[in-house]
């Protein structure tokens, strides 16, 4: 199949967007442009021409979509998948939308009408329950497990995904996506789409405890880490030439705009859309978000502050973006300052928010003894979680929160710090400040991040 590559430094323009969704559909065939039959099963209205010389594509007839949820709100996949069903229902095709949810919240009514727009019915959503709506296809031996991480986890992985994948019936199903850098496997999106946005307890949980004992430094940003050669060896063997899936990938970038009274107004860019079903696609994306959404700054900050929307990020479980993308620019005795006006809770599900409340944010050593001995067998997932947030002692994390939302008491009862969003906003006031560095007026230096989840902020020292 043709692959497309869409890149612009100035954006993709809806326009373009749009226009290159629609040439690479235009490799298929649709109910609507089917010829008909007749009694002798010969084409009754395709022209001569046509059948030598352009030579129809794949049929489809029923699609699946797999955009990201809310918490990827930044990655124009809502808007892709907008323009996929204006350009395949109307050709008649049957078009069923699936979130990749991975262990997340279930999209609301509001979410969807935000992130999806009004024209796609409530009844075109599946919901995807990572617990009890997957089916195993296999394993990834533990030998193989060994090599891609240097020795340090050798456990056979189970490669479980959604059963619709393989028992809906599907012609095509449409991986959407956002590539960037991601704590647990590199840089995001291709396969892990599948495996964990749509897969199941087994592979999610192993696959990150492997990436956390690697080290999420030594993840972050990069292409091929130990989690995403498991994922190929899994693609590989249990997807290509089994299941009719494409991808349809973005990398998207933030600029500022300063507004007449002296506030910023975040505006996203989209820079690349990379098609096909070949790994290709996901190696040209990598590459671009590499160059656009890596930040290289020039020394380590003392403080960091950094802000997560309140539409998009609801707990620490997706909220710790804030520590992941810019540890690895924090001075060591420094400090990070979350600005988290939504922030309502720990957990994306009730057990992962009890699992948080027991045990807290701990030190990675103190969370690899108790995996050790066992303690974690029911919930490896929430133990990678609280190694990859834990900054060991090098800094510390602040939380501001509404107290309304998640108060003093119980920010402190998982070991982390707290203050007042309101009175901390109005000193670090999110919508004044520059991206990067800024003076306060008492002199105070604080480099800030609007947007953790479109990037990665490291220091090279």
């Amino acid at each position: 199949m043709k692959e497309i590559f869409l890149t612009d430094e100035n954006g993709i323009s809806p326009e373009k967007m749009a226009a290159g969704v629609r040439e690479w559909l235009r490799q298929y065939e649709y109910p609507a442009n089917l010829p008909e039959k007749t009694a002798a099963g010969e084409s009754a209205n395709l022209p001569e021409k046509a059948a030598v010389d352009e030579p129809a594509g794949p049929a489809i007839k029923k699609v699946l979509i797999l955009p990201p949820d809310l918490t990827r709100c930044y990655s124009f996949a809502g808007e892709i998948t907008k323009v996929l069903w204006k350009e395949l229902v109307p050709k008649g095709v049957h078009v069923d939308i699936m979130p990749a949810l991975g262990t997340h919240m279930e999209l609301t009514a509001e979410e969807k009408l935000a992130f999806f727009g009004d024209e796609i019915p409530e009844e075109a959503f599946l919901v995807h329950h990572w617990a009890t709506d997957t089916v195993k296809l296999g394993a990834v031996p533990a030998e193989v497990c060994k090599e891609a991480s240097g020795g340090l986890f050798d456990e056979e992985i189970e490669v479980e995904v959604n059963h619709r994948l393989f028992d809906g019936g599907y012609d095509l199903i449409l991986s959407v996506g956002q590539v960037v850098p991601h704590e647990a496997v590199g840089m995001s999106n291709y396969s892990k789409n599948i495996f964990i946005g749509v897969g199941g307890r087994a592979m999610i949980n192993k696959i990150h405890m492997m990436t956390s004992i690697c080290g999420v430094e030594n993840t972050m940003g990069i292409r091929d880490t130990s989690g995403r050669k498991v994922y190929d060896y899994a693609q590989e063997h249990f997807l290509d030439g089994k299941c009719p899936i494409a991808y349809m990938m973005t990398v998207v970038v933030q600029n500022e705009i300063e507004l007449e009274n002296g506030q910023k107004e975040l505006d996203l860019s989209l820079r690349g859309l990379f098609m096909g079903t070949s790994r290709k696609p996901f190696e040209e994306a990598c590459a671009l978000s590499q160059k656009c959404n890596i930040t290289h700054v020039e020394r380590r900050a003392n403080k960091v502050v950094t802000y997560l929307d309140p539409n998009e990020l609801k707990t620490t479980w997706v909220g710790n973006k804030g520590i992941y993308r810019t540890r690895m620019m924090i001075a060591d005795g420094g400090e990070l300052l979350i600005l988290a006006p939504g922030v309502a809770g720990f957990g994306e599900n009730e057990e992962m928010e009890q699992f948080l409340r027991k045990y807290g944010y701990r030190t990675t050593e103190e969370i690899l003894k108790l995996y050790r001995q066992g303690e974690f067998d029911s919930n490896i997932l929430g133990a990678s979680h609280i190694i990859i947030s834990s900054p060991d002692g090098r800094f510390s994390i602040t939380y501001a929160t509404r107290p309304e939302l998640l108060s003093k008491e119980d920010i402190e009862s998982v070991h982390l710090r707290w203050a007042d969003y309101e009175e901390t906003a109005a000193r670090y006031d999110p919508d004044r400040l520059e991206e990067g560095w800024n003076i306060m007026p008492d002199g105070e230096e604080i480099y800030f991040v609007h947007t953790p989840a479109l990037g990665l902020w490291k220091a090279d020292d």
